[in-house]
């Protein structure tokens, strides 16, 4: 089982994502905020697979929390995707310059996610 730290701050898109991966037996685990979600990747990092994080979240904002996990040792290959509604031209670039390793766009086509999803892990056992 797979399991994934959401960092989000809407209710209703932290509702939707959460079930949309419980469905397809993903564990989740839910930050609502950078600061949170910071913290909850350093305490649960051997727990955590995965982490999708909006990048327009309060207290930290995701670009920041992508630099901080990426540059502390503790949580530097804890793969990132940021779920963003940044979508203008440069955004991506801009998300993967941050520290994600993959950048997804709002609203969620759930296939594609699943897909990077699938991808990060299969890099991650690969180089264990």
């Amino acid at each position: 089982m797979t399991r994934i730290l959401v960092i989000e701050d809407n209710p209703v898109n932290q509702d939707l994502i959460q079930r949309f991966l419980e469905l397809h037996g993903h564990e989740v685990l839910v930050a609502s905020d950078g600061l949170e979600g910071l913290h909850r990747a350093r305490a649960d990092r051997d727990f955590i697979d995965v982490v999708l994080m909006d990048l327009s979240i309060p207290e930290i904002d995701g670009w920041e929390v992508a630099r901080r996990l990426k540059d502390d040792p503790l949580t530097a290959s804890l793969p990132l995707i940021a779920v963003t509604a940044h979508a203008m031209i440069g955004d991506r670039e801009k998300a993967l310059e941050a520290g994600c390793d993959e950048y997804a766009t709002k609203p969620i086509d759930f296939p594609s996610l699943f897909s990077k999803i699938e991808s990060l892990l299969t890099k991650a056992s690969v180089n264990v």
